[in-house]
């Protein structure tokens, strides 16, 4: 049997194997300015080390927080749906990747035929058995112009691009868990400050019923003292509600009921609690390039990547393609002597496909996998910059936060001694009931103005923490107090 075809192919094959149409990936130059701030000093640059999140919990310093968090990555639903996305492109590459190599088979057949006598030059009828084994490859086409190797590349990028955009989902998901359970310990908080606000003016209009009935005040006063407890009983009902939505919104995102030991309590928010779900310190000077870690701007470079290769499978299909078919085997009209001497069989048949004219589609396949690739290219750079505008947003913010909690701490604290103090003179007669219940309403307000911020803060260093790409300011220097951190 003559190999000298198959071994002269593949020989060919080795020696072009390494022409590749696809154009040279130049990452874009991502467009945004060194530092996420206008500070000075040395950059920290990024870490490369991809995100472990059984570490990455370790930036809340809540073990409660950090049990509702591990209950989410495991049991929510839109993770799950990452998860299979991952194992549909791993797949999916496996498919094109296999295209590098030729498929063999192995087959097996048996005839047996008979002829009438009247088809018969003997006239007499007759009976014909044929028997074949063969082991062989079809359509194996020679990747002269690295058309297969880019296909595979770009479902190579398709799937290392899902993976990012599982990180994405579980760098998110850790995000509104945390943001919900922030936002159920404030609800909270605010329910308790308007029940005891119920509570404290209950007993007020018990006090003022009493010196009414004794002629020590007036009606007026009763009405006005009443006004407030019926205020203060319809924002208990209110934040009821609103600490049931949040509970249920929390549920949601972790995919299942929330153990009570887990859930926040209304001194989560308290002042002297406020950093037991603090952010590591924030340094004083990040260098952009930590952004480029993020998993969304990394899926769009593996996007960009994948449309270049497919610039290179479209200037492929413009040259002409060979694909390759041939088998071994062995033949015989008995059974028995199948594989005996002098039986072997062998084919080989190369076929060469040239484009001669397709009234320019594949030129227009070319134009378009071009596009695509500029397209990709712009996504990138805006998905940077996006990046870049959400990281500085969230340092801007942070550096305020100490000043605004200072000032609405003071502003509590200011509004409580105008309220005691106008509570005081009214007891003695020298004040009306209407300063009162004007001290009143600016200390409740006050005090759920600082429920707020002190949220606000709390979200902020979990914005943060996404916006950095769920990275951890390891090593980094702390940002005095009273700016960030």
């Amino acid at each position: 049997m003559n190999l000298r075809p198959a071994a002269a192919a593949a020989l060919a094959a080795v020696l072009l194997s390494a022409c590749n149409l696809a154009p040279r990936y130049v990452p874009p130059v991502p467009g945004v300015p060194d530092t996420l701030s206008g500070q000075t000093g040395t950059p920290v640059q990024a870490s490369t080390a991809a995100l472990d999140f059984a570490q990455a919990q370790s930036w809340i310093h809540s073990p409660q927080l950090r049990e509702v968090v591990a209950l989410a990555l495991r049991h929510n639903r839109d993770l799950r749906v990452a998860v299979e996305n991952i194992e549909k492109a791993r797949a999916q590459y496996g498919i094109t990747r296999a295209d590098l190599l030729p498929g063999i088979t192995a087959q097996g057949q048996g005839t047996r035929s008979r002829s009438s006598a009247e088809l018969s030059n003997s006239g007499q009828s007759t009976v014909t058995e044929q028997y074949i084994a063969q082991l062989g490859f079809t359509s194996y086409e020679i990747d002269f112009w690295g058309r297969v190797r880019n296909l595979s590349e770009a479902g190579l990028q398709a799937f290392l691009q899902s993976e990012q955009n599982q990180r994405n989902v579980q760098i998110g998901l850790v995000a509104d868990v945390s943001n919900a359970w922030l936002t159920l310990a404030a609800d909270l908080a605010r329910l308790e400050l308007a029940q005891n606000t119920l509570d404290s003016r209950e007993k007020a209009y018990a006090l003022t019923k009493r010196m009414f009935d004794i002629g020590a005040t007036s009606g007026l006063v009763i009405a006005q003292n009443l006004s407030t407890v019926e205020s203060a009983r319809s924002d208990v009902a209110a934040y009821t509600s609103q600490a049931a939505r949040s509970s249920n919104a929390l549920q949601l995102l972790v995919g299942g009921a929330v153990p009570e030991a887990l859930l926040p309590t209304a001194q989560t928010m308290a002042a002297n609690d406020a950093n037991n779900m603090a952010f590591v310190p924030v340094p004083l000077n990040l260098h952009s390039s930590v952004l480029l870690q993020r998993p969304d701007v990394q899926a769009a470079e593996h996007n960009l990547r994948a449309m270049n290769a497919n610039i290179g499978a479209a200037r492929a299909a413009l040259f002409p393609s060979i694909t390759l078919t041939g088998s071994i085997g062995s033949g015989s009209r008995e059974l028995d002597s199948l594989f005996g001497g002098g039986n072997g069989t062998w084919s080989f048949m190369p076929q060469i496909k040239l484009p001669i004219f397709d009234g320019g589609r594949l030129r227009a396949g070319v134009q378009v996998a071009e596009a695509n690739q500029r397209i990709a290219t712009s996504q990138y750079e805006k998905t940077v910059q996006t990046a870049f505008k959400e990281a500085a947003d969230a340092l801007a913010d942070r550096a305020q936060w100490a000043n605004r909690l200072g000032a609405q701490t003071g502003m509590v604290y200011a509004t409580q001694k105008a309220f005691d103090l106008s509570d005081a003179r009214f007891q003695a007669g020298v004040d009306n009931y209407l300063t009162v219940l004007d001290a009143q309403r600016s200390l409740y307000a006050a005090q759920q103005t600082l429920i707020t911020l002190r949220l606000g803060e709390q979200t902020n260093r979990v914005t943060l923490w996404k916006a950095l790409g769920g990275q951890e300011a390891v090593n980094m220097p702390e940002v005095p107090a009273g700016t960030a951190g």
